[in-house]
């Protein structure tokens, strides 16, 4: 038997890494400012997460949400504490497309409607509901199409207004920064705009943050820039540091009922104690300022290049906009520089999502190796 081939791999094969130095299985070091796709957003084997599951796993790993687990409790009051969202409860899963899904089917439950308002490239996850509302038609199949969903672009208030007044929609999803899409983000009128209309129909406002959430914009969460306040929030990515957590964060005016939702692994202990040890970190470290300090930062070295036509997105999910596709830019900085970064389905953006905890010192490395590679 063979993996199943659906990813195109690059010629590297990291053994270990810390920090952002990733090491490979010829001794070669990569500096990661990627984060295999935002997901390590305190480093690699920062030394307080390692104890802390370490510790955990030597009490116990595993079992299901049939019993009482103290660790999905403290991480509900720790998350609400941190996020200043403490009129919400949590759904603990295992990834965004499954919080993405649970979402959607709780805008449902809640409204008893099924039409969806989505955004033009966004990028919401791979399960049924979650791929349907995600804007690419080469991962949705057929059964995946039978859900109704609307697509429209950012800021346009008069569609927007049209397609929520015919009166069938259950909720409305927004990345706040996308993030495959290539670091969009809507206006702040327009998502306070959104965010209005959804309360005067009844539709409820699901902010995906499964990307831009935990941090990574210089805020909690990123839709907090823009002064809204969602009913649905959902998240993965950076809250495990690498181990497969998601969450939805359900605003405590949604009445939870037995069996609405259910997961097996979603809240196990180990994945409690990742996502708990994370927040201290972020707490201890001051990881929020950090992300805005280090983005201004970039901002400034990324003026300096004049290849660089625009700097997208906020805090440290940032990316690189240039007049050519930036897909043999990438390979460059791997096999040249020895630096991990991503690309986007706008092919002409270059990503940038370290870890929150990146130095000054560590932005300089990246701008030098760019300069090296364009020019």
């Amino acid at each position: 038997m063979k993996p199943f081939d659906v990813y195109p791999l690059y010629d590297v094969t990291p053994v270990s890494a810390k920090g952002i130095v990733v090491t490979d299985d010829q001794g070669k070091e990569y500096l990661d400012f990627y984060g295999g796709h935002a997901v390590i957003s305190i480093g690699h084997s920062h030394p307080h997460y390692i104890k802390q599951l370490k510790d955990q796993l030597d009490r116990i790993g595993f079992y299901s949400n049939s019993i009482q687990n103290p660790l999905q409790v403290e991480l509900a009051e720790k998350l609400g504490q941190l996020s200043d969202c403490e009129d919400y409860n949590l759904f603990l899963c295992n990834s965004g497309a499954e919080a993405n899904e649970n979402a959607l089917k709780l805008a449902s439950f809640q409204t008893g409607k099924s039409r969806v308002i989505a955004f033009k490239n966004g990028f919401h996850g791979r399960t049924s509901a979650a791929v349907a509302v995600t804007d690419n038609a080469n991962i949705n199949a057929p059964i995946n199409k039978q859900q109704k969903v609307t697509f429209l672009s950012f800021n346009d208030e008069e569609a927007f207004q049209n397609e929520i007044e015919k009166g069938d929609v259950c909720a409305v999803i927004i990345e706040t920064i996308q993030g495959v899409g290539g670091l969009d983000e809507p206006s702040t009128a327009f998502y306070q705009r959104v965010a209005e209309q959804c309360k005067a129909h009844g539709v409820l406002l699901i902010a995906d943050e499964v990307q831009c959430g935990f941090g990574r914009s210089g805020k909690f969460f990123a839709f907090q820039h823009h002064g809204i306040k969602p009913d649905i929030i959902t998240i993965a990515k950076g809250m495990g540091n690498g181990f497969p957590v998601g969450g939805v964060l359900i605003h405590e005016s949604i009445k939870a009922v037995y069996g609405m939702l259910g997961t097996t692994f979603g809240g196990n202990h180990l994945a409690c104690a990742a996502t708990i040890a994370v927040l201290e970190v972020i707490e201890k470290e001051q990881l929020l300022e950090n992300a805005t300090k280090l983005g201004e930062r970039f901002k400034k070295r990324a003026a300096e290049i004049p290849q660089v036509k625009r700097v997208k997105g906020r805090g440290l999910m940032l990316g690189l906009e240039f007049d050519f596709e930036v897909a043999d830019l990438r390979k460059r900085l791997i096999h040249n520089q020895h630096i991990f970064t991503g690309g986007a389905k706008d092919k002409k953006v270059l990503r940038f999502l370290p870890a929150l905890n990146i130095t000054e010192a560590h932005l300089d490395t990246f701008f030098e190796a760019l300069q090296k590679e364009l020019s």
